[in-house]
């Protein structure tokens, strides 16, 4: 029994993703590359192209050591003549890439990956996105600790340093719409500043508490976005005018919003826990409800599962591997750009199955389905009739997980020195998830008391 692979020639063979070549192309790659300024003078047997690839790779596999990468890279080109490097080899191929073509391609691969209207895509003709921050562990050598440091915590440092991570979100797709990062001296709120070059009109942004300052929602105003972000419950804005549903019209610097002031209730089996929320949002349509507000900055934790995904699924909880700065910002956008092309799979997928909701995709099953595919060289080259669903995706559709139901999930951490106490307290829910009910009560303008000005 044989099998046929088709790679490109020669030195090249071993730059691959499998079947995800098909979405992070020769050509793009060789584009970045020259963009880059990396195009070797003379093909050496890690050709710039070659090494991209086993960065992506490396992303896939994050467990592994490079030599055991290209063992995967080459895993399925049995008779053909590829090379046999060394770590060194390997090692010395990384730095002469550098990373400004793995950054120029993330640039090239990231954007909205919409499609059709879908429920969970789109709201009132908008694109819903999410923005967000997460922390990454780098190791714990000398050259990172030159720009990245361990923070401070209750029980005295992290064990690693820590890179901050801020990305904008696809929230019903969880594409990487773009992303940036660096030391964590920096906030949150800094980082999010550079990614209002990614926001246009047509868009809705979804943000928690920490990114309601003044300053930034004039900025993503001024975009033509629209935005839907939770700020403090004792911070009191003014009453420009009512709304009939219980909200009202009121002002943050020079930016009209919308203020949804509601009480939420979750009821388990176990118990019922209320909080108050408030809401504004630059949305001030009054037939627009303000229940219907609510419920979409619900789908501001898409994101959160993004960095699940990221963190959880592929890297395992590892720290990652790069022990100097360059070789860490290089690494990252590896992994951005690995994601990103899964999730560009999922999408064309669940593209072709209109009835069936992007969150029923399973990224678990598309992540392990194109680590086989990479293994055994499969589906590098397309045929010439295009398939856009290909092995990944057929994967992902003939086992869709279950439609998402409502269930709370207490946060507890199962750890000893954990400031989250896993008995139970009065007025808090603990233990595992619960199936739930919840109700919304819009608390109007009146209920307030002498509101202060901006």
């Amino acid at each position: 029994m044989s099998r046929v692979v088709r790679v490109a020639g020669g030195r090249f063979a071993p730059g691959h993703l499998g079947e995800l070549t098909r979405i992070v192309s020769f050509d793009l790659v060789d584009a970045a590359v020259t963009e880059a300024g990396k195009t070797q003078k003379r093909v050496r047997d890690l050709p710039a192209r070659v090494v991209v690839y086993l960065m992506l790779a490396g992303a896939l596999f994050p467990g592994l050591g490079y030599p055991l990468v290209w063992a995967k890279l080459v895993g399925g080109l049995e008779g053909l003549p590829v090379a046999s490097p060394t770590a060194s080899a390997l090692r010395q191929a990384r730095v002469r890439l550098g990373a400004e073509p793995m950054r120029v391609l993330f640039d090239l691969l990231r954007g909205p990956a919409a499609g059709a209207v879908r429920r969970g895509v789109w709201w009132q003709g908008r694109l819903v996105v999410a923005v967000d921050g997460t922390q990454l562990g780098v190791p714990d050598e000398a050259a990172n600790l030159t720009v990245y440091r361990k923070n401070a915590c209750n029980h005295g440092t992290t064990g690693y340093p820590l890179l901050r991570l801020v990305a904008l979100v696809g929230c019903g797709t969880r594409t990487v719409i773009d992303a940036v990062f660096g030391p964590t001296a920096s906030g949150e709120t800094v980082y999010a500043a550079q990614l209002t070059r990614s926001l246009r009109a047509g868009m809705i942004l979804l943000a928690d508490r920490n990114f309601a300052g003044q300053q930034l929602l004039a900025a993503v105003a001024a975009t033509g976005a629209d935005l839907l972000v939770r700020v403090k419950n004792g911070r009191r804005l003014p009453v420009c005018r009512a709304v009939a549903d219980g909200s009202w019209i009121s002002r943050i610097g020079s930016v009209e919003v919308r203020v949804v002031r509601c009480e939420i209730t979750i009821v388990t089996s176990v118990g019922r826990r209320s909080g108050v929320y408030q809401l504004v949002t630059t949305v001030t349509d009054p037939a627009v409800p303000a229940a219907e507000l609510i419920r979409l900055y619900h789908d501001r934790w898409e994101i959160e599962t993004v960095y699940l995904e990221l963190k959880a699924t592929i890297l395992g909880g590892r720290v990652l591997r790069a022990r100097t700065p360059t070789g860490l910002e290089q690494e990252v956008y590896a992994l951005l750009c690995a994601y990103r092309a899964l999730r560009l799979a999922i999408a064309d997928a669940t593209l072709a199955a209109p009835g069936l909701d992007p969150d029923r995709a399973s990224f678990t099953l598309a992540l392990e389905t194109a680590r086989d595919q990479l293994i055994h060289a499969a589906g590098v080259i397309a045929d010439s009739a295009i398939d856009l669903v290909g092995a990944i995706g057929r994967a992902v559709l003939a086992r869709p997980m279950p439609d998402r139901r409502l269930r709370v999930s207490p946060r507890v951490v199962k750890r000893a020195i954990s400031n989250y106490a896993a008995s139970t307290r009065k007025g808090r829910i603990h233990g595992p998830s619960y199936k739930a009910t919840l109700s919304i009560e819009i608390l109007d303008s009146e209920a307030l008391t002498s509101p202060a000005p901006v």
